[in-house]
C-alpha cells in the first residue's frame, strides 16, 4: 500500500459527483489514499449531497477503508483504503438519488474483491441526470461483458423523484484482470426497442403518447428499421408517480445505444417521447460505437484493463475528459483522443485509445 496521499481538486472540469465516484473507486483498487478538496464547488448546493455521501460510504465499506469528512455539505473528504472484501454491502441515501450512480462507484471495486459481492442499492431507479436502470441493464451491462465484467441486476422495486425508495440488488463476480476492448466498427443498425412507462396515478395514455411520438421521430430519419416500444403501466414493482421512456438501438456488430427522457410537469408526453428519440438519433449519427453516456462510464475500465483498448465515439464529453483526467492521475494508464478520418466518419467522430494499467486482483 502506498503511503503518500493523492490530492484531487474536486472543482476541475465537470466538477461534480463523477470526480468523487472515479477517484474513490480507483483509490480502492490501487490502494492509493486520496484527499478530495473543493467538492462540487461550482454547484448551486456545493459539497456532498446524500447521494454522493452514500456512494463514498459504500466504496469505503467495500475496501474496509477509513473515510474522513464524510457528512452532508462537506467540501473535503479523505479516503484511506484497506483490502477489498466480498459479501453483502448496502447503500441507502434515503432520497431519490440514482441507484445507477451508486453502482458506477462500487462496481469497479467489487470486480477486484476476494469473492462474489451482493450490492443492495436503494434510491431512485429512473432519475434525472443519471442513467435509468434500464440503461444500466441493456446498454452498460453488455458492454461490461466485453471487458470480462459479469454482474446480475435484480430490480426489486422501481422508484422515482421525489419519493425514492426503490431497490436493486446487484451480484458481482470478481475477475483476475480486465480485458481490453476494441469497439471500432459500428456496422448497420438492426433493431430499435424500449419501454414507455407510467407509474402510480398517471394515466396509461401518456405511455402510448410517448411511444408513438418516439416512433414517428425515428421514422422520419431512419425509414426501414424494426422498432418496438411497448407502452407499460408499472404496477406491482413500483412506488411513486412518474412517466418516462427509454429507446435502445442495436447494431450488426453488437454496439448498443440509447436515448431516454422522464416526464416533467407541464411538458406534453409527445414531447418527452420525441426528446428521447432525438437523443438516440444524435448518438447514432456520428457512426461511433458508444453513445455519449456510455462514453464516460467505460473510461475507468479502459484504464484498469491489461492492454490497449480502442473505442470509436462521437464528440468527447466533459464527463469523459474528467474521467480520463482522474484515471491518468491515479493509474499508469495513458489515453489519446484522435479525430477519425475514414469514409464512415464525420466531423463528430473520434477514437479514444488507452494503454491500460493492467490492474490485477491480488486475491485470485
Amino acid at each position: 500500500m502506498e503511503s503518500e496521499v493523492m490530492e484531487i481538486d474536486g472543482s476541475v472540469m465537470e466538477g461534480g459527483g463523477q470526480i468523487l465516484r472515479v477517484s474513490a473507486a480507483l483509490s480502492c483498487i490501487t490502494g492509493t489514499s486520496v484527499k478530495i478538496t473543493k467538492i462540487r464547488a461550482g454547484r448551486s448546493t456545493p459539497g456532498l449531497r446524500p447521494q454522493h455521501l452514500s456512494g463514498l460510504q459504500l466504496v469505503s465499506d467495500l475496501c474496509s477503508g477509513s473515510l474522513q469528512g464524510a457528512e452532508i455539505g462537506s467540501t473535503e473528504i479523505s479516503l484511506t483504503p484497506g483490502k477489498i472484501h466480498c459479501g453483502n454491502h448496502t447503500a441507502d441515501p434515503q432520497t431519490a438519488g440514482s441507484v445507477c450512480l451508486l453502482l458506477q462507484a462500487s462496481l469497479p471495486c467489487a470486480v477486484f474483491a476476494d469473492g462474489p459481492s451482493q450490492l443492495v442499492l436503494k434510491g431512485g431507479t429512473n432519475a434525472e441526470m443519471a442513467p435509468q436502470i434500464d440503461y444500466t441493464v441493456k446498454v452498460f451491462k453488455p458492454t461490461m461483458e466485453k471487458f470480462g465484467v459479469h454482474f446480475d441486476c435484480d430490480v426489486r422495486l422501481r422508484a422515482y423523484y421525489p419519493k425514492g425508495g426503490g431497490e436493486v440488488m446487484v451480484t458481482v463476480n470478481p475477475v483476475k484482470e480486465l480485458q481490453p476492448v476494441l469497439m471500432t466498427e459500428r456496422g448497420k443498425l438492426t433493431k430499435c426497442y424500449g419501454r414507455a412507462f407510467v407509474a402510480g396515478v398517471l394515466p396509461y395514455k401518456l405511455a402510448k403518447d410517448m411511444s408513438s411520438a418516439a416512433v414517428r421521430t425515428i421514422r422520419r430519419e431512419i425509414k426501414d428499421l424494426y422498432i418496438n416500444i411497448p407502452a407499460l403501466q408499472e404496477k406491482e414493482n413500483a412506488t411513486g408517480n412518474a412517466n418516462g421512456i427509454i429507446i435502445i438501438a442495436e447494431s450488426s456488430t453488437g454496439c448498443v445505444f440509447a436515448g431516454s427522457a422522464l416526464g416533467r410537469k407541464g411538458v406534453y408526453a409527445e414531447q418527452i417521447g420525441a426528446e428521447a428519440a432525438e437523443m438516440l438519433l444524435r448518438n447514432v449519427r456520428h457512426n461511433g460505437c458508444v453513445d455519449e453516456f456510455l462514453q464516460d462510464q467505460v473510461i475507468i475500465f479502459m484504464a484498469l484493463a491489461k492492454g490497449t483498448s480502442r473505442i470509436r465515439t462521437g464528440p468527447v464529453t466533459q464527463h469523459t475528459q474528467t474521467a480520463i483526467h482522474i484515471a491518468e492521475k491515479l493509474t499508469q494508464a495513458k489515453f489519446t483522443i484522435t479525430k477519425c478520418d475514414d469514409e464512415l466518419s464525420n466531423d463528430d467522430t473520434f477514437l479514444i485509445e488507452c494503454e491500460g494499467s493492467g490492474a490485477t486482483n491480488a486475491h485470485m
